[in-house]
């Protein structure tokens, strides 16, 4: 009899949240568990990033915004049975990472995290119990002016963005940059992850797949913090 296992997609985006994003919190939890996924992470661009939310608003408001697609996923997900994890990513010129661990709350009494620095980002994550991935870290783009790596910053790195890879993908078909960034995370001994860095609800195939469910985000945070037991997807 086969073991179960579970599927997770750690790196989502929706068109609420992501200005690049073409289906809503709702549609992309829809199609996810049509995947096959046990639960995905909302990560949508953060404030410096390709945000959907105008910048203009105080950041109350800004937060409770930039919140709606995790939180129309994250209803929809109670609804069909899909977990749905809230994080974002952080963009410093085109230097992305992937945050995970804090809520919405937490964002709410801590609007520093908008102009920490890298160095300060680390520590504040760091101390709330949170998780940085360095997204995509050797992707060539026209947004990224060049490529910076930052082991001493984060907790793990994106080995597999399936955008990269996947023959489904329709922009940064660039497969060489997974392997780079494979070979850079061994270097430095970082967890590795993986994620699709879906902007709609054509699958990419990217997350990681677990033999025990993930029940919350600080799940997620202590398997990769811990090199847990999980495989790459994508």
């Amino acid at each position: 009899m086969p073991v179960q296992t579970y599927r997770y997609e750690t790196h989502l985006h929706t068109s609420q949240g992501s200005a690049c994003a073409a289906a809503s919190g709702k549609m992309m939890a829809i199609a996810c568990k049509e995947a096959g996924y046990s639960g995905i992470m909302v990560t949508d661009h953060f404030y410096y990033g390709n945000t959907a939310v105008a910048r203009t608003l105080n950041w109350e408001d800004w937060v409770e915004l930039f919140a709606k697609g995790y939180e129309q996923a994250k209803s929809t997900g109670d609804e069909i049975g899909l977990k749905v994890f809230f994080g974002w990513e952080a963009d410093y010129d085109g230097t992305e990472f992937l945050i995970y661990g804090p809520d919405k709350q937490w964002l709410l009494t801590h609007p520093e995290i908008r102009d920490a620095s890298i160095l300060e980002q680390y520590q504040m994550i760091t101390q709330a119990n949170g998780l940085i991935i360095q997204a995509h870290p050797f992707r060539k783009a026209e947004y990224i002016k060049k490529i910076r790596l930052f082991p001493e910053y984060v907790h793990g790195v994106e080995g597999i963005n399936a955008t990269h890879s996947s023959p489904m993908s329709q922009h940064h078909v660039q497969p060489e940059a997974n392997t780079k960034a494979i070979e850079y995370a061994n270097q430095y001994h970082l967890p590795i992850t993986s994620g699709s860095d879906v902007h709609n609800t054509i699958m990419l195939g990217g997350g990681i797949e677990t033999k025990e469910p993930l029940e919350t985000v600080a799940d997620y945070v202590e398997l990769i913090k811990k090199k847990g037991d999980y495989s790459l997807l994508g």
